[in-house]
């Protein structure tokens, strides 16, 4: 497993080793002792898995109950991935990394507690699968609003068009508003 580092400490771009000849390809997307030894010790939970037409905005979510460490990759088309940090006492407080990821380049992205996570969907098609290292808390749940000017995210949306959102992903919170983790 390759790992590169981001300008946001904790968070991490993974390229699993892939084993491929005429008949597909093989790797492993998760083992437990090659993980802590990378220092990601988290213990997986739960796994979700969503699919979105293009131009689909997931995010920014988050649980200030039960929150969640995530590993993402997407298993088919292709998203932006975006995880914004919300650590108070972090030096990046307020910062985002975006990155693609698709079933084309295999990259997973470890998001630790403390970050905001949310995606757009670049390709016709995406389905995206997620390990979580607590177990989903609806009353704990909040979004941090796709659009914060304060962020700044450069989400990839062609110029003149608008991201489709969920209701409750319309109803994010700007930085300003939102609640936070120490």
């Amino acid at each position: 497993m390759q790992t590169t580092s981001t300008q946001l400490a904790g968070l991490m771009l993974l390229e699993p080793r892939v084993f491929a000849d005429e008949r597909g390809f093989f790797m492993e997307t998760y083992q437990a002792r090659k993980f802590a030894d990378l220092g990601i010790a988290a213990s997986f939970v739960q796994d979700n898995q969503s699919g979105s037409h293009h131009g689909i905005l997931r995010g920014l979510h988050y649980q200030v109950v039960n929150p969640q460490g995530k590993l993402v990759r997407c298993v088919a088309g292709e998203i932006f991935d975006v995880a914004v940090d919300l650590r108070r006492s972090s030096p990046t407080f307020g910062r985002w990394v975006g990155t693609i990821l698709s079933s084309e380049n295999r990259r997973q992205l470890w998001i630790p507690i403390g970050f905001a996570h949310g995606f757009y969907t670049l390709s016709a098609w995406a389905e995206v699968v997620y390990k979580a290292s607590d177990y989903y808390n609806p009353q704990g749940e909040r979004c941090l609003v796709w659009n914060d000017p304060q962020v700044g995210i450069q989400w990839p949306v062609p110029p003149g068009e608008s991201p489709l959102l969920s209701p409750k992903d319309q109803l994010g919170r700007t930085l300003a508003q939102a609640e936070t983790f120490e």
